[in-house]
Order: structure tokens, then C-alpha cells, then sequence
């Protein structure tokens, strides 16, 4: 009865869930990792990657294969011998895009070679803001803001799930920090909480309406993320009504009764001191410790979103067709503007395709462009042109390697400028990426900053002596060109003397003609930041990163004590004048803002024309901030609008307000 097509999924689910035996039903709460790693095997029947749950057979319930996912499918380990996969640019590329319809896109190309890989979840939709610039995984996330996080990544979500394969959201909730972060726990007050990531949470689900919601490492307020009564059952399943299923991170479960916490499923089992949601929770049940009814909520969330997703009526198979270059040109678009251009001298971008001699130094620039690190790293076909081995021990070591994808920007600037004499220096030696400098005409210079899953930038420096590097450069001729491939904001001790700089984070697939698109013009750069660039870490709350230092299994605390007013929020409510500030960036073209009206009643909208008042035709991402709320100062974003406009053309612009934006939260009342 339940492949019944007419009947809703939670009927469909309520169905099937009442012919499940309680070994079937326990059987879907837990399963294993799926990759080679600590002497664990690829489980019997699955495909091979983050992890699997055995299907029943005998009542058509599928097999749950998952992969992660954010920015593509990955491999972790080669686990499936030479399968790559359309690499997209990271998390924080895309948030500077300012564009939903790119993020549904790249959601989409992530759902379909997923399909066709035989992956039924994908774990993506990491959506943590950048409390600190220094986490090792703001890279993989969309930003600072509650707003442009949550609208993005809930676009990115609808993307993959409308290919007929679930997402998840994650990590939930203050996964700020990868430095000790099985230890730490985040203290905030609920009401900055619901007004900053758990805002940012709520509106993806909202948009994306993702599969299911992965639960964090860390603590918030004293208790484990994926045994957090109230987050998990007062809030997301309470006041947010959620109706999907919520998986463990790997490794986040610590007790069988997390399950009367809110957690559905425990995830990468063998990473846990035990199965707990295996033998222990089917005893508890037994004994009656646990209500039977708690199990079958547990299953029946997990077949709705099964149901939901589509993933009986059009089963998920290895073996589909992928149009990789079609993917690939969908990355390249993303990425191409996700460029934000921080700082040009006149005239000397776009770069003239008459250039002379051009001198390309550092960043392995002839190899590819530079992807992050861990969990999310994807393999492109064929495998990577230059793989680093970074080394390292823990549970990450063998995860810890550069990998640059053979989109080399060498190549594309080469074939941009095929009249320009193109030299290559490696940047290993000053002395020789100056001379290389002094005898061109133009210099494009890389400045590289590996980030990855499990450690966190001790500083917000270029490693490798890199900011010596492009100071020489620089110095030794005025029309160098500074090109930043980093997982969030750095420092930028050369600016005063670069001629122009651009951060290209980690642009995927299609990078290296990204850039030079946008180099040579061919592009008018759009990016706009998605995280605050600080002048120096001395401006955040926490100089010292929390936990640092301590010896292992140390817990500790992590006081969010600037609460919601994340990023440029704090910024703006101390003063200080960072960088670049949040929402910043320079186009080949200039516009004009005009005519502005502002409507109240149920919430705010705000009306005002764009006009494109350059000779390039270009696109602009208009931005509406909240600067005064009751008499009282603050700042928030409230509306953006991606706007593509040719030379004097004007358009109107209507935005209108979440009326959350211009609330705040009263905990006691639990209601905006």
C-alpha cells in the first residue's frame, strides 16, 4: 500500500513503518562508515564512501548510500579506484556570488552525478556561520550572515534534492571551530542563538526543505549537539515543525539514550566507544526503558524523507550518464563570480590581451588550482595533476594533502594572451620570482592557503613565507596582480604596494579559466565578501583560539560573548574598520543607486533603481542593510538582488524583509 504514488509521504511512511519487524526498524537507526580507514571494511553491498545503511529487502526499503557532498561527490581514500567527480567551487566562492540560482545549479549538478554514481544521500548543506576567520572549515560554509547563508544554502539544498536524492543540513549547531572540537562547548544566550546560526539553519530548511539534519561534534550549553534535548526536540522538531530525520555526525554519539534526546540515527558507527543505537537500544526498547513508539517516530522520520526525496518510486542505481562538461561549465560559471576584486590601480585590469611579456609566480599555478582539505574534498576524473602529502597525525592525517585539480592558471592565462611572452616561476626562491618580476611586464602572483576539516589557521597569515614572497614581487614592479586562492579572510601585509588583488577562494573544476576570465576581462568580476576581512585577529572576541593548547580530550568552553551580532554585526556595533568589510567588492563598470522608497506594514520593502553607469556591461548584487531598529543602532542585511545590467540600462529593484530580520527573539515567550 505504501507505493501508493497518490498518498502523501507521511502517509506512505506510516504505512511502511507499521510493517517493520523491530530488528528491521533498529536495523535502519544505525550503520557503518563505507570507506578503508582504521582497519574498517567496506561493508557488504555498498558502494563505497562516507557511509551506508542496509535497506529490508523484504519490504523494498532501499540501501542508504552517502556520500559527502557540499561542493561534489566525493571519494574519500580512492575507495571506489579512479571515480571523480565535478569539483565545485567551495562554499565561501559561492556565498560571494550573492546569487541563489548558481547555488541551485550547482545543487543540481551535485544530485545528478550523485544519481549516477548510485548515492541516495549526499551530506551537504553545511550552513555554521564564520564566527572566527581561522576555522578550518569556513571554506565549505556560506559565510557570516544569517541571511545570504541561509537563502544559499537552501537554494544549494533544492538543487540536490530535486535530482531525486536527499541532503542533509549540517552541522547542527556552532560547529565554529575545528580545534578541539569533540570537546568543545559553545555557550551562547538562546535568544543571540535563534538570532544568528540558528536563523541561518531555520531558513535553509525553510527554502531547501533538506532530508535531514546532521547533528554537531560539539557541545551547545552543556550538552552534546546530537543528544541536545532542546535543540533537537524543542526547536527543531517543536518550534520549527520538522518532519525529516536527524543523523549523527561521525563519531558524535556518546549514549544510547540520545535517542530519547532527538537523534534518530547514529552515523559511522565503528567511530563510536559502540553501536549504540544497535544491541543497547534494542535491549532499552525491550525493557521498556525506551518507548517503542520513540523507535518508530525514529524510522518513520527516516521513510518520509526516503519517500519524499523519491527515492522508491525512482530508485537510485550505479551506472547513470554524466554530461561532465556541462558540470564542469556550471563550476566555471560559479566561480567566474565568486571572484570578488578587492583592489585594482587604474587601468590596470582588465588586462590588456596586448600585454607584452606576463610573469606568473608561486601558487603551483601551472599544476591547477587549490581545493580544500578533509571530508569534502573532491577528486576530479582522471585524479588530481599535483597531489602535496601535507602529513600529519590523528584522525585527519590521512586526509591532509593539497590537491590541485590540472585547471591550471598558467594555461588559461597563456591561451588568453597568446601574443604575450608567458614565463612561469615557482616562487621558491625571492631572488628569482623578483628577476622573473622585474622583466615583465605584468606579474600575476599566487598567494596560497591550504584549509581543511579537523585543525584551524593559527594565524591569518599566508604560510610558507608567501606574504615575503608577494612583498618582494610587489615591490619589484608595480603592476603585479595578487591573486588569493584561501579558505577565508587573510592578512595582506603587501597591500599598500599591490597593483591590483583579487580573492579567487577555491574555484573547482574550472578555476584556472575562471580566473583568467576575469583577469583579461572576459568576465566583469560580481563577488561581493561573504565574511568580514578583518585587519587584524586583535578585532574578534576570542584572540586566543578556545582550546588550543590543552591536552587531549580537555573539554572546554567556547563564549560566544559577541552573540548574534556575528562578523560584521560586531564590527559595526564596536567601530572598528576592518580590511574590507562584509558585502564588499569592485566591478570593470560602476552603478548608480536611485529613487529609493520604503513601504512598511506586516514587515519593510524597499524599492530603488539600479543603473549600470559604466561603459562594460556588468552585474551587481544590490544589498539592503537594517541600521536603526527602535531607536537603537544596529546592523543587519536584510535583501540582496543579483542583477545583470549592459551599459546605462536601469532597473528596479523590490526587496522585501523577513519580518525576523527586523525582530529580535524573546526566549522566555519563544516567539520573534
Amino acid at each position: 500500500p505504501w507505493m501508493d504514488a497518490k498518498l502523501s509521504p507521511d502517509e506512505r511512511a506510516a504505512l511502511l513503518d507499521k510493517a517493520l519487524t523491530l530488528d528491521e526498524r533498529i536495523g535502519l537507526l544505525h550503520g557503518p562508515m563505507s570507506m578503508p580507514i582504521f582497519g574498517i571494511k567496506k561493508p557488504e553491498g555498498a558502494i563505497g564512501s562516507a557511509g551506508y545503511i542496509p535497506g529490508v529487502p523484504r519490504l523494498g526499503v532501499p540501501a542508504v548510500n552517502e556520500s559527502d557532498a557540499s561542493l561534489g561527490v566525493t571519494n574519500p581514500l580512492n575507495v571506489r579506484p579512479g571515480d571523480g567527480a565535478t569539483a565545485l567551487p567551495s562554499g565561501l566562492s559561492l556565498a560571494a556570488t550573492f546569487n541563489t540560482r548558481l547555488a541551485y545549479e550547482g545543487g543540481a549538478v551535485v544530485g545528478r552525478e550523485a544519481r549516477a554514481k548510485g548515492f541516495n544521500v549526499q551530506l551537504a548543506g553545511g550552513v555554521n556561520l564564520a564566527r572566527d576567520p581561522r576555522n578550518g572549515r569556513n571554506f565549505e560554509y556560506v559565510g557570516e550572515d544569517p541571511w545570504l547563508a541561509g537563502n544559499l544554502a537552501g537554494a544549494a539544498i533544492k538543487g540536490i534534492q530535486d535530482q531525486g536524492v536527499v541532503s542533509t543540513i549540517k552541522h547542527f549547531s556552532l560547529n565554529g571551530q575545528e580545534t578541539g572540537r569533540h570537546f568543545a562547548n559553545a555557550v551562547i544566550d538562546e535568544a543571540a542563538h535563534r538570532e544568528s546560526d540558528l536563523l541561518a539553519f531555520e531558513i535553509a530548511i525553510e527554502k531547501g526543505q533538506p532530508g535531514a539534519v546532521m547533528c554537531a561534534y560539539n557541545k551547545v550549553n552543556g550538552d552534546y549537539s546530537c543528544g541536545n534535548h532542546h535543540l533537537l526536540n524543542e526547536v527543531l522538531k517543536g518550534d520549527w515543525g520538522y518532519k525529516g530525520w536527524v543523523m549523527s555526525d561521525w563519531g558524535a554519539v556518546h549514549a544510547t539514550d540520545y535517542i530519547l534526546k532527538g537523534l534518530d540515527q547514529q552515523s559511522g558507527e565503528q567511530l563510536d566507544a559502540q553501536v549504540w543505537f544497535g544491541a543497547p537500544l534494542k535491549a532499552a526498547v525491550e525493557k521498556g526503558e525506551i518507548p517503542a513508539a520513540r523507535l518508530s517516530d525514529a524510522s518513520r522520520r527516516i521513510l518520509r524523507s526516503m519517500f519524499a526525496a523519491g527515492l522508491f518510486d525512482k530508485p537510485v542505481a550505479p551506472g547513470g550518464a554524466i554530461d561532465a562538461a556541462a558540470n564542469a561549465e556550471t563550476a566555471r560559471a560559479a566561480a567566474a563570480e565568486g571572484i570578488v576584486l578587492l583592489k585594482t590601480r587604474d587601468d590596470l585590469l582588465p588586462l590588456a590581451k596586448t600585454a607584452k611579456t606576463i610573469a606568473v609566480i608561486g601558487g603551483h599555478a601551472d599544476a591547477g588550482v587549490l581545493s580544500g582539505g578533509g571530508s569534502s574534498q573532491v577528486v576530479p576524473p582522471g585524479g588530481a595533476k599535483a597531489v602535496i602529502p601535507l602529513g600529519g597525525e590523528g584522525m585527519m592525517g590521512p586526509f591532509r594533502s593539497e590537491y590541485f585539480n590540472g585547471s591550471s592558471p598558467l594555461a588559461a592565462i597563456r591561451k588568453a594572451a597568446p601574443e604575450a611572452k608567458v614565463t612561469f616561476d615557482d616562487g621558491r626562491y625571492l631572488s628569482a620570482a623578483v628577476a622573473a618580476a622585474k622583466a615583465a611586464d605584468v606579474v600575476v602572483v599566487f598567494g596560497n592557503q591550504w584549509m581543511g576539516e579537523g585543525e584551524d589557521a593559527p594565524d591569518l597569515s599566508l604560510p610558507n613565507g608567501q606574504d615575503a614572497l608577494i612583498a618582494a614581487v610587489t615591490a619589484a614592479n608595480p603592476n603585479a596582480i595578487v591573486v588569493l586562492q584561501t579558505g577565508g579572510p587573510v592578512s595582506m601585509p603587501w597591500l599598500d604596494k599591490a597593483g591590483a588583488v583579487i580573492e579567487a577562494w577555491y574555484s573547482g573544476a574550472k578555476g584556472g579559466e575562471a580566473i583568467a576570465d576575469v583577469l583579461f576581462g572576459v568576465v566583469n568580476p560580481s563577488g561581493r565578501l561573504p565574511v568580514t576581512f578583518p585587519a587584524s585577529i586583535e578585532q574578534y572576541p576570542r584572540v586566543q583560539l578556545p582550546g588550543l593548547g590543552l591536552p587531549e580530550k580537555t573539554p572546554f568552553d567556547v563564549v560566544y560573548s559577541e552573540g548574534a551580532d556575528v562578523g560584521y554585526r560586531r564590527f559595526a556595533a564596536t567601530g572598528q574598520k576592518p580590511l574590507f568589510p562584509f558585502g564588499y567588492g569592485l566591478s570593470y563598470t560602476s552603478f548608480a543607486y536611485a529613487n529609493l522608497k520604503v513601504t512598511g506594514g506586516q514587515t519593510l520593502t524597499v524599492a530603488f533603481d539600479v543603473t549600470n553607469t559604466g561603459r562594460r556591461a556588468g552585474k551587481d548584487a544590490p544589498q539592503v542593510y537594517l541600521t536603526d531598529a527602535a531607536g537603537k543602532a544596529t546592523q543587519r542585511l536584510i535583501g540582496f538582488e543579483k542583477i545583470d545590467l549592459k551599459p546605462g540600462e536601469t532597473r528596479r529593484v523590490t526587496l522585501t524583509a523577513d519580518p525576523r530580520l527586523l525582530a529580535s527573539f524573546d526566549a522566555k515567550a519563544k516567539r520573534w
